[in-house]
Order: structure tokens, then sequence, then C-alpha cells
């Protein structure tokens, strides 16, 4: 039995792939511990998980919409390096799973004499871009050097499907694709259904943005189901006759019976959609995260389209018309949604944690 210790941040999507990994080690007879944020507790909790709250790094949450020196100060922090440092010293682990959005972390373990594995909930294509940008260089003014610490790592787990990513054909010698963390089969939609989800981290103008998603739906013969998380209450959309909005049901429930999905570009949330055969329109809500990216991936997938999150009605209606249809976006779902579900990614990236601790084979 090996130790381990994941450290993670209170976003959205990086969450899940983190945990499923967690659980499947865990299954497997090791002993896993998660350090993240306060506001992560409960989402651990519920994936079986122990957890411990960051003892002195500097408090996080998803329900702001945290400007790009916070995030920086977050996810490059030496107090959280020093407190992933110190748990991973108590618990006694073999090795560190630190989420690829602290390089904070990799810094600190590394200078500790450290081996750590980083796991990358999006697109490895996207992590020079973000990088290069205004939170990397932020990052760099705090004197952390994000690049050494994806190449120190033991191992670079990319959860994500490799013939979107446009990374995919040059990837770093310790890097590879272990794919999407998830469970799914192929939708069965008992009536026309769609989904309408705009993460739970709280972007600018979300509220709005589902309002006209709404309103561009009111006419269609489709089921309508609205999820709008913790940041916007339900109680302030107008809702039309075929629509119904909900704080939060598992995506997990949904989607067997959804047709199409509308959502933010969110990489955890495309990658279920299309493990369930699912398009999807994405409406990115921030340029400077992987939500464009993805959204471009789909459509030159041919598996949905991308549109700007200010578009109105009148320009939603029709796109969102053609792709509750048949057609060739049913199929390009399709062929995604079959290479993500044989990737397997929570046992693909369980294995290679596996092959690198002590009494790593299965028990």
């Amino acid at each position: 039995m090996a130790r381990i210790v994941i450290a993670t941040w209170d976003g959205g999507g990086n969450v899940p792939p983190l945990l499923g990994i967690g659980a499947e080690l865990e299954r497997r007879g090791h002993a896993v511990r998660v350090i993240g944020h306060a506001g992560q507790a409960a989402t651990v909790a519920a994936a079986g998980l122990d957890f411990v709250v960051y003892p002195t790094a500097r408090p996080f949450t998803s329900q702001r919409n945290n400007p790009p020196w916070t995030l920086a100060a977050a996810w490059a922090g030496a107090d959280l390096g020093r407190d992933v440092v110190a748990e991973a010293d108590s618990f006694g682990a073999d090795l560190v799973v630190v989420d690829c959005l602290l390089p904070g972390a990799m810094a600190a373990l590394h200078a500790a004499g450290r081996r750590y594995v980083v796991v990358e909930h999006l697109f490895d294509g996207f992590l020079p871009k973000l990088l290069k940008g205004p939170i990397g260089g932020l990052v760099r003014l705090r004197g952390v050097r994000w690049a050494d610490g994806l190449a120190n790592a033991e191992a670079r787990l990319i959860a994500s499907v490799p013939s979107l990513d446009p990374a995919a054909g040059s990837l770093a010698p310790n890097a590879v694709h272990t794919g999407p963390v998830l469970t799914a089969a192929p939708a069965q939609p008992e009536q026309p259904t769609i989904l309408v989800s705009l993460s739970t981290y709280a972007y600018t103008g979300i509220r709005a943005t589902l309002q006209r998603v709404l309103d561009a739906c009111a006419d269609l013969p489709a089921r309508v189901v609205v999820t709008t998380g913790p940041v916007v209450d339900p109680d302030e959309l107008r809702l039309p006759e075929n629509a119904e909005a909900h704080r939060w049901v598992p995506h997990a429930e949904l989607m067997p019976q959804v047709s199409l999905v509308i959502g933010h570009g969110g990489h955890s949330t495309t990658m279920l959609a299309l493990a369930h055969d699912l398009p999807v329109l994405v409406l990115p809500m921030h340029p400077m995260v992987d939500q464009p990216m993805v959204g471009a991936a789909v459509e030159q997938a041919g598996a949905g389209r991308r549109l700007p999150k200010k578009s109105s009605p009148a320009r939603l209606r029709p796109v969102i018309a053609e792709l509750l249809g048949e057609g060739p976006h049913r199929a390009a779902a399709a062929r995604l949604g079959a290479e993500a579900r044989a990737l397997n990614g929570a046992s693909n990236a369980a294995d290679r944690i596996e092959a690198l601790v002590p009494n790593g084979v299965r028990p």
C-alpha cells in the first residue's frame, strides 16, 4: 500500500478528475488524503476521501469573480506550497498528486526533494498560452517558474481526449494522455431535452447569458433543464413554459436523458457531455481561460458550435435548433464519446501512479 496526498484548489471542473483518480487509488488499497480549500470539504467527503484544509494558505473561493492577481497569489503562493509539503511529511506520503494550476506547490515539493505527479484537467495545448498570458506573468513576478514545475514532475497525466487536444502530437517527455476521468454511456433521452449549465465559478455575466439562452429556447419543442450552481439564484431567471431551473443536479444523472448540452466550455463538463455522445454548444464565459479553446476544438471536430456569450436569442435559436436535431454533429459527438469512454481515465491514471510508488501493485 502506498500513501498519496492530492493537492487541489477550490475551482470547479478541476476538482472531479483529481477526486476520481483518488477514489480509484483508494479502491485499489492505497491511503489517499486530499488537501484543499475549506469550501471543498463537502465535495471531497462525497467522493469518500479524507480531507484537510490548508492550514496557513490564504483562503480562496470560486464563489467570487477573482481577478488574475488573486488567482496567481492562490496558485503560486509560498504559503500553499509549504502547507502541501508539511502535509506530505505528516502523512508520510510516497507521492503527491498536484493540480496543474498549482505551480507554488510544485516548486515547494521540488525544493523539498519530494516526488510529485501533475494532473492536467484541461488540454495540454492550453498550458503554454496560460503560462505566457497575464496570470503566467503574475506567477513569474512571484518568483515561481511554472514551466520548471511541470518539467520536474515524475509524470504529467492529461485527463483529456487526445484527438481534441491541440498538443497531442507534441507532448513533453513526461506527459501522457490518460483520458477524461468519468463514467458514461450513450444518452437515451425519452424526449428532446436540453441541459444548460454555465459553470459553478463566479464569472461575470452568467445570469444574463442564462436568460438569453432561455429566451432562445422558449418556443423550441424540447424540455430545457438549467443548473445554475451557487452563483445564480434560479428565482432570478424568467423561465419559459418548457424550462425548469435548479441550483444543482448531478450532471451524471441528467446527461443520460439529454439530447444537447449548452455550456461554457469547461473542460470537465464538455468531456462528460461528449462521453454521453452529446453535441455541445459552447458559450465561453472568459477569454483568458481554456473555454474558447475547448469550444474551438469541439466545433472543429464537428461535434458542436462555439458562439460568444453575449449572442442574442435570435442568433442562438437557429444554432440550438440545428444541434438539437439530427445531423453529422451527432456522429461526430458519438465518435468522440467512444474515444473518451475507451480511455478509462481514472484507471489509466491510477496505473501510471502505481508504477511510481512503492508497493504499487494492486492488492
